[in-house]
């Protein structure tokens, strides 16, 4: 039995969602045999669960779908493994567990954190940091447009058709950032100075999220960092983000900007004092609007909800067994990765450190027999064993290469000839027990 014990597992407790399911009911096992405290919570609690699992676990009734049978479940808690699933694919079942459920459970776990934090005078350090919210006709003060070209001699005048922009609280109760660009290589921007909370330096975050609503535009997002007392050694930093149509969460990790002057020093968030968002007509492509009618790619118009910084951390904090699409009927799999995927989103924007697994078709057989290929971009196709799905669950609680991971795994499979992965993959030719480390390392580190 020690041989299976993990050190630090008897100071965690685990939360197991869908403990009762063909992959959670491997993982509460596991997680036990290697010294985890476990709970589990189930929609009833019935003699036959009751039957199904350990002795030791506390069983906790609750659906989440209602918020108000989650807190209890989150009380004492350190990490969750989320392996619930809805038992059909009707829409209402899909959005209450595979979306709804993901959101209420992170709102819940964050709440009491929130709440164990303040009783010690603190900050919980899963919650995100309110850098701005635009919610008044006040919250656009402060903020400055200014225009500017990339080209500085005379002969740009010529190409110069103008431009024009704005930033304002509009009757709809919306901060919009609209306006045109027509000059060649010119571009507009946002800006206003950081007024961060007493005592609180980027530095304890990990990078930003953004509530906006667009229309498929690229934006700059550019920081500026440096003494305060003397900004004309400031040096900026820069990295490139997408909106889509309509409202969407963009996750900016600080590890993604890079300096304008190559040789300036790596981004020190703690120096960070001002923010800009830039348009620029340059790379923007000819988006149809839902009119089918094609717009201009040298307007833009984008809608702000509110900023915030995203806790630092070494560990995932939640861990979510979602689907990659394969195996699941045609007719019914675009509405279930719908809400799978809302779910997925709504995890990444919640703040806390999570691990998103995507495994192939699930296979009732033992785990530990074949290779694995871990994969991102939704390209395998071919099933696993739950018990392997469950024993990555289980490497991935202190697997600091596994934070804030998105990534899809199945058995090792011969490709088509012409649909190779291997070189675009983690391929593992054994069970080595350290081998999340390096699957996950080779694989995108932000997703």
């Amino acid at each position: 039995m020690c041989e299976f014990v993990i050190p630090g597992a008897q100071n965690t407790t685990v939360l197991v969602v869908g403990a009762t399911s063909s992959i959670g009911r491997i993982v509460v096992r596991k997680l036990m045999l290697r010294g985890y405290t476990v709970k589990a919570l189930v929609r009833k609690a019935d003699q036959e669960v009751v039957d199904m699992l350990p002795r030791s676990v506390e069983i906790l009734t609750g659906d989440v779908g209602d918020p108000a049978t989650l807190y209890d479940a989150v009380q004492g808690c350190n990490k969750i493994i989320y392996c619930a699933t809805a038992r059909s694919t009707i829409s209402g079942d899909l959005y209450r567990v595979d979306n709804r459920g993901v959101y209420n459970l992170t709102k819940a776990f964050q709440d009491y954190n929130n709440k164990m934090a303040q009783l010690r005078a603190g900050k919980s350090s899963k919650s995100k940091l309110t850098i701005t919210k635009f919610k008044s006709p006040e919250s656009v003060d402060g903020w400055g447009v200014r225009q500017g070209t990339y080209f500085q001699d005379v002969v740009s005048s010529k190409y110069d058709g103008g431009m024009d922009a704005k930033f304002e609280y509009t009757f709809t109760g919306d901060a919009v950032f609209s306006g045109y660009v027509f000059t060649r290589g010119g571009y507009v921007d946002l800006s206003k100075k950081l007024s961060l909370p007493l005592g609180r330096t980027l530095d304890r975050y990990e990078g930003l999220v953004l509530s906006v609503g667009g229309n498929g535009r690229s934006y700059i997002l550019i920081l500026e960092a440096g003494p305060l007392a003397d900004t004309s050694q400031s040096k900026l930093y820069f990295s490139r983000f997408s909106t889509k149509a309509g409202f969407c969460r963009v996750r900016v990790p600080f590890s993604s900007f890079r300096p304008v002057k190559p040789d300036d020093p790596p981004l020190d968030p703690f120096l960070v004092h001002t923010l800009t968002i830039r348009f620029e007509p340059r790379r923007q492509k000819a988006v149809e609007s839902r009119t089918g009618v094609k717009q201009d790619p040298r307007s833009f118009k984008l809608i702000l909800e509110y900023i915030k910084a995203l806790p630092t951390g070494q560990e995932t904090d939640f861990i979510l067994v979602s689907c990659t699409g394969s195996g699941i009927e045609p007719t019914r799999r675009e509405q279930v990765l719908k809400a799978k995927r809302a779910g997925e989103e709504s995890l990444r924007k919640s703040g806390l450190g999570y691990t998103i697994i995507r495994p192939g078709p699930l296979k009732e057989e033992p785990g530990g027999q074949r290779a694995l290929i871990f994969d991102q971009g939704n390209r395998i196709s071919q099933g696993i064993s739950c018990a392997d799905v469950a024993d990555i669950c289980v490497k991935a609680l202190h697997d600091s290469t596994a934070r804030n991971k998105s990534f899809d795994v199945c058995y090792e499979y011969v490709a088509d000839q012409g649909k190779e992965l291997y070189e675009l993959v983690a391929h593992l030719p054994d069970k080595a027990n350290n081998y999340l480390t390096p699957a996950l390392s080779v694989l995108e580190k932000n997703t």
